[in-house]
């Protein structure tokens, strides 16, 4: 057989600086801050905590953009993680990382933010929430039936749309971003002068308080759920090789982006606290609906499903856009299947990648074992976030003469801090959920046998 030596079509470099940042910010903002403060108060139990939880999540975030910033600019290539886990320590440890985010991490991801949209979207669609069809197999969550849902199909389709979307071309797809980022911001903006200028709240709110255990052990139970909230500001490092200027758009759009994140997540619990004590937040699984709620009506809660499913929809497009760079990036280097490393030559896309990452996510949402699968996974993620800014330390010395464009600011302290976050997350998941950490690390090592099979391949 006659190996074609034709050069193969490549990606192309056609992201500027606003769509870079949007996908951080668009990324990183998605359910969470609608969320997550039921779960902060109820572990802290005053929103002076919670802020104080806000401040340090965004700084151990802010902390690992600096370290990002200097890996990105030195190595703008496709896959993010995957290429600075390599090259600090082997291909092995970057294939474990790229296995993870292709099965569990941002599938799970992308299943979660797509079946939150269908949820908000049955808000004024009932409807969608009921049965199409049972399948009396013990294959659903829990060991349970299967219950499949009109709005699953529907979250199913939001997926594919997007993954479309993004196959036709990163220049579109960017352009997508940064359209709903805009609107995304725009919205999550109105809320908050709603909130603070509606005229119906009281500083003395933020005074008050409920009772809680509280501790070391519920600041951190706080900080995990502050930290899936910001998680995402790492996600353009994975399309590095489709950003203009990379030495210089990549560390900006990393910085900007995950201290604007902080500004919005900051302001909008302010309007939060500033409306609802803290009693209330914590009986709240709906906070800003509820807010919006006691201001508007039914109005103002049918307005923060519109600017939550627009939020979760620039979030979806960013976690499709730059998660299929991860096995893309995988199957160049052999240690993947092959297709997945094809770019199609008049779009300039991973489609293959694009394709197959939505077809498992979409997959996932049907089967209902998403949420579980990214449990487990929490644990081994801050694992590998960990280790990449280790690896911030290990090239300074294993490499001295790579081009350096942006160095980490306040290093080693800014990346030595980061890891150390990372180590608290690690622990506190470890100690408070081991037998989800040992799944997930089991899930992850399951990896073995295919990373030993195409590392054989690849070195025949």
């Amino acid at each position: 057989m006659i190996e074609d030596k034709r050069p193969q079509p490549g990606l192309r470099r056609e992201l500027g600086i606003w769509s870079a940042a949007s996908i951080v910010v668009g990324t990183v903002i998605g359910s969470g801050i609608f969320l997550v403060p039921q779960d902060m108060i109820n572990a802290v139990g005053s929103p002076g905590l919670v802020f104080c939880v806000w401040i340090a999540g965004g700084l151990l975030s802010l902390f690992g953009a600096l370290t990002y910033a200097e890996l990105s600019a030195a190595m703008p290539e496709a896959g993010g993680e995957y290429v600075y886990l390599r090259e600090a320590y082997g291909p092995f440890w970057g294939f474990l990382y790229g296995w993870t985010q292709m099965w569990v991490a941002k599938a799970g991801s992308v299943a979660t933010l797509a079946t939150a949209f269908f949820y908000y979207l049955a808000n004024f669609r009932p409807e969608l929430d009921g049965i199409l069809f049972v399948v009396r197999l013990p294959i659903g969550p829990g060991g349970g039936p299967l219950e499949v849902r009109y709005g699953q199909l529907l979250a199913m389709s939001v997926i594919l749309i997007l993954a479309v979307i993004n196959y036709l071309g990163v220049k579109f797809g960017g352009g997508v971003q940064l359209a709903v980022t805009v609107a995304k911001v725009g919205l999550i903006a109105a809320i908050i002068a709603i909130g603070l200028g509606g005229g119906q709240g009281s500083a003395a709110n933020y005074a008050s308080s409920i009772p809680v255990a509280g501790g070391v052990a519920g600041f951190f139970a706080a900080l995990v759920g502050a930290l899936w909230a910001y998680d995402g500001w790492n996600n353009v490092s994975m399309v590095s090789s489709e950003i203009r200027s990379p030495q210089r758009n990549l560390p900006i759009a990393l910085i900007a982006g995950t201290a604007l994140v902080i500004a919005i997540y900051l302001l909008t619990n302010l309007a939060y606290f500033y409306v609802l004590p803290a009693s209330e937040v914590a009986q709240s699984n709906r906070v800003a609906a509820d807010m919006m709620g006691r201001i508007f009506g039914s109005a103002g809660a049918g307005a923060v499903s519109i600017a939550a499913m627009v939020s979760i929809f620039a979030a979806l497009n960013g976690s499709l856009l730059s998660g299929a760079r991860v096995p893309y990036a995988m199957a160049r280097d052999g240690l993947f299947f092959r297709p997945l490393a094809r770019v199609h030559p008049e779009y300039g896309t991973p489609g293959v990648s694009i394709l197959v990452l939505s077809a498992w996510s979409a997959l996932l949402v049907l089967s209902g074992h998403f949420r579980q699968l990214y449990t487990y996974v929490v644990f081994a993620s801050w694992i590998f976030y960990g280790m990449t800014a280790v690896s911030v330390l290990v090239l300074r010395r294993k490499r001295p003469d790579m081009r350096r464009p942006y160095k980490a600011a306040g290093y080693p302290w800014v990346p030595v801090l980061f890891v150390l976050g990372s180590l608290g997350v690690v622990f506190f998941t470890l100690r408070q959920s081991p037998r989800e950490a040992l799944m997930g690390l089991g899930l992850i090592f399951l990896g073995l046998p295919f990373y030993f099979h195409w590392r054989r391949r690849f070195s025949c």
